[in-house]
Protein backbone atom coordinates (compact mmCIF):
# COMPACT_ATOMS: atom_id res chain seq x y z
CA UNK A 1 0.00 0.00 0.00
CA UNK A 2 2.77 2.35 0.61
CA UNK A 3 4.35 1.59 -2.71
CA UNK A 4 1.25 2.49 -4.14
CA UNK A 5 0.59 5.83 -2.38
CA UNK A 6 4.46 6.84 -3.19
CA UNK A 7 3.59 6.19 -6.95
CA UNK A 8 0.72 8.53 -6.55
CA UNK A 9 1.99 11.33 -4.81
CA UNK A 10 5.08 11.07 -6.98
CA UNK A 11 3.02 11.40 -10.36
CA UNK A 12 0.90 14.13 -8.83
CA UNK A 13 3.41 16.36 -7.45
CA UNK A 14 5.79 15.88 -10.80
CA UNK A 15 2.21 16.43 -12.59
CA UNK A 16 1.44 19.39 -11.10
CA UNK A 17 5.23 20.41 -10.95
CA UNK A 18 6.29 20.31 -14.24
CA UNK A 19 3.01 21.90 -15.66
CA UNK A 20 3.03 25.13 -13.51
CA UNK A 21 5.40 24.80 -10.74
CA UNK A 22 4.72 24.02 -6.82
CA UNK A 23 4.64 20.41 -6.73
CA UNK A 24 5.69 20.51 -3.44
CA UNK A 25 2.18 21.95 -2.39
CA UNK A 26 0.87 18.17 -3.04
CA UNK A 27 4.32 16.03 -2.39
CA UNK A 28 5.74 17.30 0.92
CA UNK A 29 2.61 17.44 2.47
CA UNK A 30 1.37 14.12 1.47
CA UNK A 31 4.78 12.48 2.28
CA UNK A 32 4.50 13.71 5.84
CA UNK A 33 0.85 12.52 6.25
CA UNK A 34 1.73 9.31 5.50
CA UNK A 35 4.43 8.89 8.19
CA UNK A 36 7.90 9.63 6.22
CA UNK A 37 10.29 11.55 8.67
CA UNK A 38 10.83 15.26 7.26
CA UNK A 39 14.41 14.37 6.13
CA UNK A 40 13.88 11.79 4.69
CA UNK A 41 11.06 13.41 2.49
CA UNK A 42 13.12 16.47 1.55
CA UNK A 43 15.96 13.93 0.45
CA UNK A 44 13.46 12.08 -1.51
CA UNK A 45 11.80 15.01 -3.09
CA UNK A 46 15.77 16.53 -3.88
CA UNK A 47 16.32 13.21 -5.75
CA UNK A 48 13.04 12.89 -7.68
CA UNK A 49 13.34 16.51 -8.70
CA UNK A 50 17.00 16.28 -9.80
CA UNK A 51 15.74 13.01 -12.27
CA UNK A 52 12.11 14.06 -13.48
CA UNK A 53 13.60 17.58 -13.77
CA UNK A 54 16.44 16.46 -16.01
CA UNK A 55 14.20 13.77 -17.94
CA UNK A 56 12.09 17.08 -18.76
CA UNK A 57 14.63 19.11 -19.76
CA UNK A 58 15.98 16.78 -22.07
CA UNK A 59 12.69 15.84 -23.41
CA UNK A 60 12.35 19.83 -24.20
CA UNK A 61 16.09 20.10 -25.41
CA UNK A 62 15.38 17.21 -27.96
CA UNK A 63 12.33 19.08 -29.22
CA UNK A 64 14.80 22.32 -29.59
CA UNK A 65 13.32 24.73 -27.17
CA UNK A 66 16.15 26.23 -25.40
CA UNK A 67 20.26 25.96 -26.83
CA UNK A 68 22.67 24.20 -23.92
CA UNK A 69 24.66 27.33 -24.23
CA UNK A 70 22.13 29.04 -22.92
CA UNK A 71 21.00 26.69 -20.38
CA UNK A 72 24.61 26.32 -19.48
CA UNK A 73 24.93 29.92 -18.25
CA UNK A 74 22.60 29.08 -15.44
CA UNK A 75 24.32 26.75 -13.92
CA UNK A 76 26.69 29.21 -11.58
CA UNK A 77 23.34 30.99 -10.59
CA UNK A 78 21.51 28.12 -9.44
CA UNK A 79 24.50 26.63 -7.00
CA UNK A 80 25.80 29.45 -5.80
CA UNK A 81 22.26 31.03 -5.09
CA UNK A 82 21.48 27.77 -4.17
CA UNK A 83 24.44 27.65 -1.83
CA UNK A 84 23.99 31.35 -0.71
CA UNK A 85 20.32 30.71 -0.10
CA UNK A 86 21.67 27.40 2.50
CA UNK A 87 23.99 29.76 4.55
CA UNK A 88 21.36 32.49 5.00
CA UNK A 89 18.51 29.80 6.12
CA UNK A 90 19.36 29.84 9.79
CA UNK A 91 19.30 33.65 9.90
CA UNK A 92 15.58 33.94 8.92
CA UNK A 93 12.71 32.69 10.97
CA UNK A 94 10.00 30.69 9.09
CA UNK A 95 7.44 33.20 9.53
CA UNK A 96 9.68 35.67 8.00
CA UNK A 97 10.45 33.20 4.71
CA UNK A 98 6.64 32.55 4.52
CA UNK A 99 6.21 36.38 4.20
CA UNK A 100 8.84 36.54 1.73
CA UNK A 101 7.28 33.28 -0.35
CA UNK A 102 3.87 34.90 -0.81
CA UNK A 103 5.43 38.59 -1.75
CA UNK A 104 7.61 37.15 -4.50
CA UNK A 105 4.87 34.67 -6.12
CA UNK A 106 2.22 38.02 -5.81
CA UNK A 107 4.67 40.42 -7.30
CA UNK A 108 5.60 37.64 -9.92
CA UNK A 109 1.92 36.47 -11.41
CA UNK A 110 1.02 40.61 -10.96
CA UNK A 111 3.48 41.37 -13.54
CA UNK A 112 2.97 38.33 -15.52
CA UNK A 113 -0.55 39.89 -16.43
CA UNK A 114 0.82 43.79 -16.38
CA UNK A 115 3.41 42.98 -18.24
CA UNK A 116 2.93 41.90 -21.85
CA UNK A 117 5.68 39.88 -23.38
CA UNK A 118 6.77 41.58 -27.24
CA UNK A 119 6.38 38.69 -30.01
CA UNK A 120 9.29 37.23 -31.19
CA UNK A 121 10.45 34.76 -33.37
CA UNK A 122 10.31 31.37 -31.28
CA UNK A 123 13.66 30.51 -32.70
CA UNK A 124 15.93 33.62 -32.29
CA UNK A 125 14.59 34.23 -28.58
CA UNK A 126 17.77 34.27 -26.09
CA UNK A 127 17.63 34.01 -22.42
CA UNK A 128 18.20 37.95 -21.97
CA UNK A 129 21.32 38.81 -19.27
CA UNK A 130 19.09 41.25 -17.43
CA UNK A 131 16.96 38.26 -16.39
CA UNK A 132 20.24 36.77 -14.57
CA UNK A 133 19.94 38.70 -11.26
CA UNK A 134 16.58 37.18 -10.40
CA UNK A 135 17.26 33.96 -11.52
CA UNK A 136 20.72 34.27 -8.65
CA UNK A 137 17.84 35.77 -6.64
CA UNK A 138 14.93 33.02 -6.92
CA UNK A 139 17.86 30.21 -6.48
CA UNK A 140 18.87 31.81 -3.42
CA UNK A 141 15.14 31.76 -2.05
CA UNK A 142 15.34 27.90 -2.94
CA UNK A 143 18.07 27.17 -1.11
CA UNK A 144 16.81 29.20 2.50
CA UNK A 145 13.28 27.75 1.85
CA UNK A 146 11.41 26.83 -1.40
CA UNK A 147 8.15 26.56 -1.54
CA UNK A 148 7.27 27.84 -5.55
CA UNK A 149 10.66 28.23 -6.86
CA UNK A 150 9.65 26.50 -10.22
CA UNK A 151 6.41 28.60 -10.12
CA UNK A 152 8.51 32.05 -10.16
CA UNK A 153 11.17 30.83 -12.75
CA UNK A 154 8.11 30.21 -14.98
CA UNK A 155 6.76 33.74 -14.17
CA UNK A 156 10.47 34.97 -15.05
CA UNK A 157 11.13 33.49 -18.45
CA UNK A 158 7.34 34.49 -19.50
CA UNK A 159 7.74 37.88 -18.40
CA UNK A 160 10.67 37.84 -20.56
CA UNK A 161 9.64 36.84 -23.50
CA UNK A 162 9.77 33.00 -23.48
CA UNK A 163 7.18 31.09 -24.88
CA UNK A 164 5.64 28.74 -22.70
CA UNK A 165 7.85 25.46 -23.36
CA UNK A 166 11.30 27.42 -23.41
CA UNK A 167 9.80 28.53 -20.10
CA UNK A 168 8.84 25.20 -19.09
CA UNK A 169 12.52 23.70 -20.77
CA UNK A 170 14.46 26.46 -18.38
CA UNK A 171 12.97 25.99 -15.43
CA UNK A 172 13.62 22.54 -15.64
CA UNK A 173 17.12 22.68 -16.14
CA UNK A 174 17.54 24.95 -13.17
CA UNK A 175 16.03 22.76 -11.03
CA UNK A 176 17.56 20.14 -12.09
CA UNK A 177 20.92 22.33 -11.14
CA UNK A 178 19.83 23.26 -7.80
CA UNK A 179 18.04 19.58 -6.62
CA UNK A 180 21.55 18.01 -7.66
CA UNK A 181 23.16 19.93 -5.25
CA UNK A 182 20.93 19.71 -2.68
CA UNK A 183 20.35 16.21 -2.84
CA UNK A 184 24.32 15.64 -2.74
CA UNK A 185 24.07 17.21 0.96
CA UNK A 186 21.01 15.04 1.86
CA UNK A 187 22.85 11.95 0.67
CA UNK A 188 26.13 13.00 2.38
CA UNK A 189 24.28 13.14 5.57
CA UNK A 190 22.51 10.09 5.16
CA UNK A 191 19.01 11.47 4.96
CA UNK A 192 18.32 9.58 1.79
CA UNK A 193 15.61 6.56 2.73
CA UNK A 194 16.33 4.57 -1.04
CA UNK A 195 13.14 2.62 -0.52
CA UNK A 196 10.85 5.63 -0.14
CA UNK A 197 12.97 7.72 -2.92
CA UNK A 198 12.81 5.41 -5.40
CA UNK A 199 9.09 4.40 -5.43
CA UNK A 200 8.67 8.59 -5.10
CA UNK A 201 10.72 9.39 -8.13
CA UNK A 202 8.99 6.40 -10.47
CA UNK A 203 5.40 8.45 -10.32
CA UNK A 204 7.36 11.64 -10.74
CA UNK A 205 9.15 10.48 -14.01
CA UNK A 206 6.00 9.14 -15.32
CA UNK A 207 3.99 12.32 -14.06
CA UNK A 208 7.03 14.15 -15.62
CA UNK A 209 6.57 12.82 -18.87
CA UNK A 210 2.66 13.33 -19.19
CA UNK A 211 2.93 16.53 -18.39
CA UNK A 212 4.98 17.71 -21.40
CA UNK A 213 2.98 15.72 -23.18
CA UNK A 214 0.19 17.53 -22.55
CA UNK A 215 1.64 20.63 -22.21
CA UNK A 216 2.62 20.13 -26.47
CA UNK A 217 -1.57 19.46 -26.85
CA UNK A 218 -3.13 22.55 -25.44
CA UNK A 219 -3.24 25.78 -25.88
CA UNK A 220 -0.92 28.51 -24.02
CA UNK A 221 -3.87 30.38 -22.72
CA UNK A 222 -4.77 26.78 -20.96
CA UNK A 223 -1.18 26.71 -19.29
CA UNK A 224 -1.49 30.22 -18.19
CA UNK A 225 -4.80 29.25 -16.40
CA UNK A 226 -3.25 26.37 -14.75
CA UNK A 227 0.01 28.22 -13.62
CA UNK A 228 -2.25 30.64 -12.13
CA UNK A 229 -4.31 28.06 -10.54
CA UNK A 230 -1.62 26.23 -8.90
CA UNK A 231 -0.07 30.22 -7.86
CA UNK A 232 -3.32 31.01 -5.99
CA UNK A 233 -3.46 27.47 -4.35
CA UNK A 234 0.20 27.92 -3.05
CA UNK A 235 -0.52 31.72 -1.83
CA UNK A 236 -3.40 30.10 0.07
CA UNK A 237 -1.27 27.18 1.57
CA UNK A 238 1.44 30.06 2.34
CA UNK A 239 -0.70 32.35 4.32
CA UNK A 240 -2.78 29.61 6.12
CA UNK A 241 0.66 28.46 7.51
CA UNK A 242 1.24 31.59 8.08
CA UNK A 243 -1.59 32.39 10.18
CA UNK A 244 -0.97 29.05 12.37
CA UNK A 245 2.37 29.75 13.13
Amino acid sequence: MTIFLLLIIGFAASFIGTLAGSGGLIGMPSLLLIGIPIHQVIGSVKFSNMLSSFSSFYFLFKKKQLKLKDALKLVPFAIFGGFCGGLLANSFTEKTMNLMAIFLLTVAMVMNFLKKPRPHNEEEWKLPKKVYPSLFGISVYDGMFGPGQATMLMYTFLRNGATYLQSLAFTRFQTFVSCTAAFITYLIAGNITWKVAIYYTIGSLIGSQLALRVAEKISTRQLKFILHCVTIALLIQLITRLAMS
